[in-house]
């Protein structure tokens, strides 16, 4: 699947992947409320990958049921939508907007980990990476769940907390955790001598953050072994993919590499099943934690 915030919130990317033929299509951030995110400029190219700091721009819940639900639907996609807030009661209003139209959602992924938000000024928030604060991510996953709908907290690499922070996800109803989001980076600007994004820093992604992921997937899946994991992670081909499945996850998604091949989702879908076929593989569950196994002489 894609990671969140590399495809749009309705069907853009499907020009170029049918959405149908993904694990599941995963909407970018949404909060019950419009927001118009951080000052430009927003990205940066990095030698490994980028620095983003979009500061999860949206139209709002209200506004993508109404327009982009529809097309989804249309194109066969399998729907995660992924929520975020600035406190406990912006989940609860995300989650409970989203009760109508739950059945056609096969996943809520709750965002506890974007790098590139600041509190509130009014001062309604009380943390901007609430995954840093494992009670909180046990407070808002339960807050936030939608009955009949799996939910999947959404970590951060940038704390030491990681093993702590699954645990509290699971404690709090969710079904998987989503390792991991982008990890905290900045550069500067070689003309002015200032800092690259206009936020100041941002979230570093793409190959260069791609071993942080395998082990962060990796001792979650040691510790935490009944909590599945979607791997995300700096993923540009079918090894890399495969490689997040040996450290423990269940599932991958492709984020940047998005932006620089908008195909590469089928590319490394293609790449994965050549390996398989190559190994003798013919469950991705044989796979799932082979690290912990003995790895490759286990098959």
């Amino acid at each position: 699947m894609n990671a969140s915030g590399t495809a749009g919130h309705g069907t853009e990317l499907h020009r170029y992947v049918d959405l149908s033929s993904l694990g599941a299509f995963v909407v970018k951030s949404l909060a019950h409320f419009e927001w118009a995110g951080n000052a430009s400029p927003r990205l940066s190219p990095t030698s490994g990958g980028m620095l983003n700091a979009v500061g999860l721009q949206g139209p709002g819940i209200e506004y993508w049921i109404a327009r982009d639900l529809p097309k989804l639907l249309a194109v066969g996609a399998n729907i995660v939508v992924s929520i975020w807030g600035f406190g406990v009661d912006d989940y609860v209003q995300a989650a409970t907007m989203l009760q109508p139209v739950a059945k056609h959602l096969s996943a809520i992924e709750i965002n506890l980990s974007c790098p590139n938000t600041k509190s509130a000024t009014d001062g309604s928030a009380r943390h901007a990476i609430f995954a840093h604060e494992p009670h909180l991510v046990e407070e808002i996953v339960r807050a936030s769940l939608i009955e009949g709908v799996p939910a999947w907290a959404k970590l951060s690499p940038n704390t030491h907390l990681v093993i702590e922070g699954a645990r509290a996800a699971q404690r709090g109803g969710a079904q998987a955790v989503t390792l991991m989001n982008t990890a905290l980076g900045m550069s500067m600007n070689a003309a002015t001598g200032l800092p690259s994004l206009g936020n100041g820093g941002g979230g570093l992604s793409g190959r260069s953050v791609h071993p942080i992921a395998v082990r962060a997937i990796y001792e979650v899946s040691a510790n935490v072994p009944d909590l599945p994991i979607v791997g995300a992670g700096g993923v540009t081909s079918g090894w890399e993919a495969i490689e997040l499945m040996l450290a423990g996850a269940s599932a991958v998604q492709v984020g940047t590499a998005n932006f620089a091949e908008p195909r590469s989702m089928t590319r490394i879908q293609r790449e994965m099943k050549s390996w398989a076929k190559r190994h003798g593989v013919n469950e991705w569950s044989e796979i799932v934690g082979l690290a912990h196994r003995g790895g490759l002489r286990a098959l």
